[in-house]
């Protein structure tokens, strides 16, 4: 709770989330899954000569992600990636390394995708450090977009059920 009181921007990624709202207040409009976003800001990115940086995934996937991302919006900047070791955030050396890695690249958008809770605690224990004036938990986002997992069938985003997909998939 403390770390989404603290974000500068928390949007429901689940049509779970939203259901919960109409009962439990404030009433969500809409679901905004990292996976519609990502593309979206590195379009705008792209745009106004803005550069990312894509942290996590599983191995492999950022620098494939970054490859997609790049030949779908020709411009985009792409200062660098990451996909850290699992626990890397427990180690005190690997971590400050990632952070570092970050710091050189002086991206204006960071996109993390550790999975939740751990990328938001994350951004939130580095966030000082890191120098970036963006830095977004994005989850699965980059597996999708690197080609190392399937997103939901369109049918089932649009039904809500994306959820499930992953849950029977993973």
């Amino acid at each position: 709770r403390e770390i989404y009181r603290r974000a500068d921007l928390v949007l429901a990624d689940g049509m779970p989330i939203v259901w919960a709202s109409r009962l439990l207040r404030p009433r969500l409009q809409e679901k905004v899954s990292g996976s519609d976003l990502v593309p979206r800001l590195c379009a705008a990115a792209a745009a106004q000569g803005l550069t990312v940086f894509f942290l996590g995934g599983r191995p492999g996937a950022a620098e494939r992600c970054a490859e997609a991302v790049q030949r779908r919006f020709p411009g985009l900047q792409v200062g660098g990636t990451c996909c850290p070791a699992v626990g890397f955030e427990k180690d005190a050396a690997a971590n400050a390394a990632v952070v570092e890695a970050v710091r050189r690249a002086q991206p204006d958008l960071l996109f993390v995708g550790l999975g939740s809770p751990k990328q938001e605690y994350w951004i939130l224990q580095n966030r000082a450090r890191l120098g970036v004036p963006v830095s977004l938990g994005v989850g699965a986002s980059i597996d999708f977009l690197g080609g190392a997992a399937k997103r939901a069938p369109r049918w089932m985003q649009t039904a809500g059920m994306e959820w499930l997909h992953r849950l029977l998939r993973e």
